[in-house]
């Protein structure tokens, strides 16, 4: 009997190995007599298929697991409506890395079957919202599972800011900007710009400066229920940006505030029984395998 009964499928638009993927899928499912509903999107893809088709954000409420078909930018694309209504999530890697799509395309009827057949690890990754105010009123927001970044925008010149945790004043910076990113997103952007790597079941973030005019600025891990506040100084001649996973960039003005903080809930990411996040790092990362042995 399966763990699930109401499938709901995920996909990223313009790729033919996604389609070859969703179509696998739901020969599986349907093999296995569950119900398989298919976001609009990944539908317009699927021309000639029988499936239920459903708008993406009303997708999520309808089901007892999702399955997204793409790659990591995938994920974070439906991780806030995911985490919204609760329901977990299982990611076939369609991409580059795949930290967080872990299914391989080859896998996906071994893999899934002892998934829905209740075999399956299951771990939680918060997410992080922001909110941008200006003379006291909220004016923009957003929701990220990797990172908040406060940057330059197209202009290749550095920001001044001043940053505050818990209300306690940190200190005043000039740099690129500034990545807050959460255990999750330290494998990503906060990683190219230096961050450290930290195990997804940390309940911490990282603020990671983007090259800083100072040699004593460094990424400071923090406690994940910190308030983080940053406010922007007077710049020349450009408008930074904020933008939430790579996304929904909007301008910030001289004394905004930006306000980050542990948003409420947790994306419900479903692995396999084998799942281990040190290989995926070897894997994903390059990092050396056991000395004389085979990768374990």
């Amino acid at each position: 009997m399966s763990a699930f009964k109401r499938i709901g499928l995920v996909g990223r638009p313009g790729h033919s190995g996604v389609v070859d993927s969703l179509r696998s899928l739901g020969e599986v499912l349907k093999s296995l007599g569950l119900k398989v509903l298919v976001d609009q999107i990944s539908g317009e893809m699927l021309q000639g298929e029988s499936f239920e088709l459903m708008e993406r954000d009303r997708l999520a409420g309808q089901c007892d697991l999702v399955i997204v078909v793409g790659g990591d930018g995938s994920m974070l694309g439906v991780a806030p409506m995911l985490a919204e209504h609760d329901v977990p999530v299982l990611g076939v890697n369609r991409g580059r890395l795949g930290f967080l799509t872990d299914i391989l395309p080859d896998e996906i009827e071994a893999r899934l079957r002892d998934i829905l057949a209740g075999h399956f690890t299951e771990e939680h990754r918060f997410l992080i919202e922001c909110e941008l105010r200006r003379g006291g009123k909220v004016v923009q927001s957003g929701v990220a599972l990797n990172d908040v970044v406060l940057h330059p925008g197209t202009s290749a010149r550095m920001i001044e800011f001043e940053l505050f945790i818990n209300e306690q004043f940190v200190h005043s910076q000039q740099s690129d900007g500034l990545i807050v990113a959460t255990p999750t997103g330290s494998t990503a952007y906060a990683l190219s710009a230096g961050g450290p790597i930290m195990h997804p079941s940390l309940n911490a973030l990282v603020l990671v400066p983007m090259y800083p005019h100072s040699l004593g600025s460094r990424p400071l891990v923090v406690d994940a229920d910190s308030l983080i506040r940053v406010v922007v100084g007077k710049q020349r001649s450009i408008i930074p940006q904020v933008g939430c996973d790579g996304s929904t960039g909007f301008a910030a003005h001289p004394g905004d505030e930006l306000i980050v903080r542990k948003r409420p809930g947790a994306l419900r990411l479903v692995h396999p029984l084998d799942y281990n996040f040190y290989q995926t790092c070897r894997s994903k990362l390059g990092w050396g395998n056991r000395l004389g042995r085979a990768d374990d």
